[in-house]
């Protein structure tokens, strides 16, 4: 117990620091050769009456995303899209804001005090979201690329490895939630053979409550709700960028713009900096450039998109933080608990009914 309570902290470091390289890997690459300068002044004489109505679609994605989450969750429970939309916005702002995607498990923490909804199962909903998310990502590449085409080599590395990625996690929620009673039996099998009494009890514990969020994926119905919603979200969210590049003098089409959504949001599952800085921007910047866009243009908007995708929802989200009581100790708290609740069979039971009477 020692030892891995030592060795957490100094994980967490040591990838926060792989991140933080990453980001800056990243930001040199893009940012290479441009007279800074330059990029400035285009920042400055953006067209502000474009980037406002863009908040106001990008928001409206939020929303969307707040009622697949709620679709998601129905197996577990009903709860209105009311209650869920602050926790959504807290969850994106503590993925902008706080290193290792903290955000997602701070949603989950919240729906856990607010609705308690078992925090394993919550995780498994929101991991669906990000396959789907995945998934639509790579069908707007393969819509998009008739109408935009390039033949950039970097970008197909990008689809393939995103395929690899996306399809095969896919896929393999698809066979647990298909077969359950084989997967239950498996992984029981497993559990029992490899891992003490109550570690194994507490695993199988919580890979039943996962099992449970993956529910959804049973009914057809259900997938194309998911996949619909999905689209929803992000044709909402390329619309966003539509309405800044108004702000600046070049105009591509929405295909193209199209494939920079697919293309930055693969790029950001990479590791990096909270907020995604670089693994946003570079691949958006090169994106542009090869659909004939002048570098210095392409930072430029780049750059202003990542802050108005940034900036409004943060804010937002320190709002309803705020109004829920918490602060930035809650996000070290959920990641305990949440780490409690995978690794120890006691704490985990001691923290959960911790986290429901608060």
């Amino acid at each position: 117990m020692t030892v891995r309570r030592i060795w957490q902290p100094v994980q967490r470091y040591m990838t926060l620091i792989l991140s933080i390289v990453i980001s800056l890997v990243f930001l040199y690459v893009g940012l290479k050769g441009l007279r800074l300068d330059d990029v400035w002044d285009g920042i400055r004489d953006a067209r502000i009456g474009w980037i406002v109505p863009g908040v106001g679609v990008y928001f409206l994605a939020v929303w969307g995303r707040t009622w697949r989450w709620h679709y998601l969750l129905r197996p577990l429970k009903i709860i209105s899209l009311r209650n869920l939309f602050p926790i959504v916005v807290i969850g994106y702002m503590g993925n902008n804001v706080y290193p290792f995607r903290a955000g997602e498990v701070i949603r989950a923490y919240v729906l856990k005090c607010n609705e308690d909804v078992n925090i394993s199962a919550s995780l498994a909903t929101i991991i669906v979201e990000r396959i789907f998310d995945g998934l639509v990502m790579l069908i707007f590449v393969f819509v998009a690329l008739p109408f935009a085409d390039f033949k950039e080599g970097w970008l197909r590395d990008v689809v393939f490895f995103s395929t690899l990625l996306f399809w095969g996690g896919f896929l393999v929620f698809l066979v647990m939630a298909l077969y359950p009673d084989r997967m239950r039996r498996l992984y029981t099998t497993i559990f029992d053979r490899v891992l003490p009494g109550k570690l194994s009890e507490r695993a199988k514990s919580i890979a039943g409550h996962f099992m449970l969020g993956l529910e959804n994926l049973r009914s057809p119905k259900d997938l194309i709700m998911i996949l619909v919603s999905s689209v929803f979200i992000w044709l909402t969210e390329t619309t966003k960028y539509w309405f800044v590049m108004h702000a600046f003098n070049f105009e591509v089409s929405f295909f193209v713009l199209m494939v920079m959504t697919a293309v930055v949001n693969l790029a950001t599952t990479l590791p990096s900096s909270p907020g995604y800085v670089g693994t946003f921007d570079t691949p958006g910047i090169e994106t542009l450039k090869a659909y004939g866009v002048s570098e210095t243009i392409a930072a430029s908007y780049t750059l202003v998109l990542h802050a108005a995708l940034w900036l409004p929802v943060t804010l937002l989200g320190f709002y309803y933080l705020y109004r829920e009581g918490l602060g930035w100790r809650d996000f070290s708290r959920a990641r305990e608990v949440v780490t409690e609740e995978v690794v120890s069979p006691d704490g985990a039971a001691a923290r959960e009914s911790e986290v429901g009477a608060g």
